[in-house]
């Protein structure tokens, strides 16, 4: 007999970050000395007769108020037909962004994995078992933490000395007052001439800068200081194929675009029209392991690499089980507070900088399913009363 899906549960709770904050317009977290930002998550759980739960962390509101759409169907369904269930729930949510997609396929492979007594990427398909890693940073505040030009050049030789491969720049935003793009320019230039000759470096203006022409003088300052990938530069979104193309021909520094888009196809169409020269994927934005990894196959076939959104076991199994993959972002991270990774984890998993060791790599989770445990006693004590029950 088949296994079958009997209850899934979704849980929002909240945890705290110690000096952490938001800048002006609230958008960005930033270094606040003193303030505490509290940060929500969904713990989500699928319970089977087998006996066996699969299990993600991880996700956010949007994402949540879909489960309400698609976990219903799940229920009474065999776990194991994944891809049966994602393109249901893809043509169910075709009028939505479909990341509700993400953090529920997650788990469906999560339990795969116990069922079969495996890790996801030994399900995968394993090529690799650790992974380089770069470290990315908080946004550029004005609070004695990342506040300078000089401020980014000493936190990149910190991070070459924990052994860090690369370097992602994170800008200033949050208002007029704090965007300067001649203070962007110097950080590029500050950072490459610390330590370009040692790390690849990589900026992310988070979609900050206002215009095409502020996008190219950034990019200029990138190609003299040899930077590995520009991502999301301008107030496009992200998601303009014609935009980034233009940019493309007239800078050498490599574009990394698509975070911000979603679906396989216009993944692809952005390869096809020479729009980005890295794709992004990400396991909770891009439906799930299943979506990601159709993201880096699709890559692969144009002769292209993907990088991977954000930290997390479901980002390392899909990392591991690809060939056309540089790094893996240990992000977010400062020289004076912690990384945002919630504290849920049992066990040995970290994506605190000091999970990178002296070769500048971490760890593919080797046991069951994701290979974590989850502290759900944290999560219950910790529940902003926004429980859900589908059975």
């Amino acid at each position: 007999m088949s296994p079958t899906i009997t209850k899934i549960e979704s849980r929002e709770f909240e945890y705290p970050l110690e000096d952490v904050g938001t800048d002006k317009h609230g958008f960005n977290l930033v270094y606040a000395p003193g303030e505490t930002t509290t940060r929500k998550l969904f713990g989500v759980q699928i319970h089977t007769d087998e006996g066996i739960t699969g299990e993600y962390v991880g996700g956010n509101s949007p994402a949540a108020a879909q489960y309400n759409i698609i976990a219903q169907y799940l229920i009474g369904k065999d776990p194991l037909k994944r891809e049966k269930h994602w393109s249901e729930c893809k043509r169910a949510l075709r009028k939505y962004d479909r990341m509700g997609i993400g953090p529920i396929d997650i788990a469906l492979w999560d339990f795969a994995g116990k069922y079969y007594d495996a890790p996801i990427h030994e399900l995968l398909g394993t090529y690799r078992e650790r992974i380089p890693a770069y470290a990315s940073t908080y946004h550029g505040d004005d609070a004695g933490g990342l506040d300078s030009p000089a401020a980014f050049a000493d936190f990149a030789e910190e991070c070459r000395d924990e052994g860090f491969g690369g370097f992602k720049i994170h800008g200033w935003g949050g208002g007029d007052d704090a965007r300067s793009l001649d203070r962007e320019v110097e950080a590029v230039h500050a950072v490459g001439e610390a330590v370009g000759d040692e790390m690849d470096l990589m900026h992310d203006p988070a979609c900050e800068l206002e215009t095409f022409a502020d996008a190219l003088e950034l990019g200029r300052a990138l190609d003299e200081q040899d930077f590995f990938w520009y991502e999301d530069p301008f107030r496009d979104g992200g998601i303009s194929q014609h935009a980034h193309k233009k940019l493309a021909q007239k800078l050498d520094t490599p574009i990394l675009q698509t975070e911000h888009i979603r679906g396989l196809e216009i993944k692809s169409d952005f390869a096809a029209s020479e729009a980005t020269d890295f794709l992004r994927a990400d396991p909770e934005y891009d439906a799930g392991i299943t979506g990601a990894i159709k993201v880096a196959r699709m890559a692969e076939a144009f002769g292209l690499d993907v990088e991977f959104h954000a930290p997390g076991p479901a980002q390392r199994h899909c990392i591991a089980a690809c060939r056309n993959s540089n790094y893996y972002e240990m992000a977010l991270v400062h020289p004076d507070c912690q990384n945002t990774q919630p504290p849920v984890y049992e066990g040995g998993y970290s994506d605190l900088m000091d999970a990178v060791d002296s070769d500048g790599t971490v760890p593919v989770p080797d046991g069951p399913g994701l290979g974590v445990d989850y502290d759900w006693d944290y999560i219950a004590d910790n529940t902003t009363g926004s429980v859900h029950t589908y059975e």
